[in-house]
């Protein structure tokens, strides 16, 4: 049996690591079978957290514990999510990974809260949307794509170095025409980008956006109405890109102007296309991955940071997903055999 002391400075971080009703010790101590509880500091002020079991499990269950203990030294509640993202990392073998998260502040909302990277992949998701031009983020839901983009146009437009902010999605559901919706031209798009309203809302407040939708600064339309311009000094978002066709991808791309900068976000799985329809996300990485100032960063369901079900949903659907293509290749197969197309020559 092995014993890890890990010193923790006050009493209040030692609560943000153990959870409300203890929930996260006891995840930490199912996944690696350790017994973990705190002690009292007798010698100075401050708290100890001893891990007890195996040497290798106390040794991860160690490593987990101090992670946590410097996420919540920065004030910060720790989420079940992050304490099973946590423990997946280092069972892993991906603590150095960790080590690398650093505690910069993407953007402070409009509340003083400040937005940072939760997982790896979403700190080098940031570190692409810094380094390049033009950066597509592609996963599955509830990674931070959007949240994480508008957050970074945020940043620079309160930095001086783009003049406004374009956000713009494909309104796939009515066929980019719109029409048929009651109201004006507003009222149609607003279902289509009412995610993106949310996400300006939190880190402008809506009163400040407002404003500054009234003059010009941040734009939100749909991408049927970037056909025909260049866009320059703008930080240009296009979410839900994997519903648009390889011709709205190319248009949208092609409107890119001096000191601009585009990311475009969608998760492949998700596409509202016609079936059969290519959708344009999945083509561009395809012909773009190799040049140069253009990133492209791929999202796993371990970057997913809403609630945790979320996570164990998209890898059942991820499941049911190879099943289906792996019963339809064997049919496929089976049919073949039957007609006598694949048969030996003798």
């Amino acid at each position: 049996m092995a014993k890890k002391i890990i010193k923790i400075p006050d009493n209040t971080v030692t609560l943000r690591i153990f959870g409300s009703f203890d929930k996260n010790i006891r995840r930490v101590q199912d996944a690696f079978d350790v017994r973990i509880y705190n002690r009292a500091r007798e010698e100075e002020e401050g708290d100890s957290i001893v891990i007890e079991g195996e040497e290798g499990a106390a040794d991860m269950a160690a490593s987990v514990i101090a992670y946590l203990k410097k996420v919540a030294i920065l004030n910060e509640d720790i989420p079940e999510q992050t304490v099973d993202y946590v423990i997946g990392m280092i069972s892993d073998g991906q603590g150095q990974e960790l080590s690398k998260m650093s505690d910069d502040c993407v953007c402070i909302t409009a509340k003083g809260r400040p937005i940072k990277a939760k997982t790896v992949g979403q700190r080098k998701y940031v570190d692409a949307i810094q380094k390049n031009t033009i950066v597509m983020g592609v996963g599955p839901a509830g990674t931070g794509k959007t949240y994480l983009a508008v957050a970074m146009a945020v940043k620079a437009l309160r930095a001086h170095q783009i003049t406004r902010i374009i956000l713009t999605r494909p309104a796939v559901e009515a066929g980019e025409r719109l029409g048929f919706l009651p109201g004006d031209l507003q009222s149609k798009i607003d279902p289509y980008l009412r995610p993106l309203y949310d996400a300006l809302y939190d880190m402008l407040g809506m009163e400040n956006c407002s404003r500054l939708m009234e003059k010009m600064t941040i734009e939100i339309a749909p991408l049927a109405y970037m056909r025909g311009r260049t866009l320059d000094d703008s930080f240009i978002i296009l979410d839900e890109a994997q519903n648009t066709t390889p011709e709205q991808m190319k248009m949208f791309l092609t409107r890119l102007g001096n000191g601009s900068k585009a990311v475009v976000t969608g998760d492949l799985t998700q596409t509202d296309l016609p079936f059969g329809q290519r959708s344009g996300l999945a083509e561009a990485v395809r012909i773009l991955k190799n040049i140069d100032d253009i990133g492209i960063y791929e999202f796993s369901e371990r970057d997913v940071v809403r609630h945790r079900l979320v996570q164990k949903i998209i890898l059942a659907y991820e499941k049911n997903d190879r099943e289906k293509r792996t019963k339809a290749a064997r049919a496929y197969k089976v049919h073949r055999s039957a007609d006598g197309s694949k048969r030996k020559k003798t």
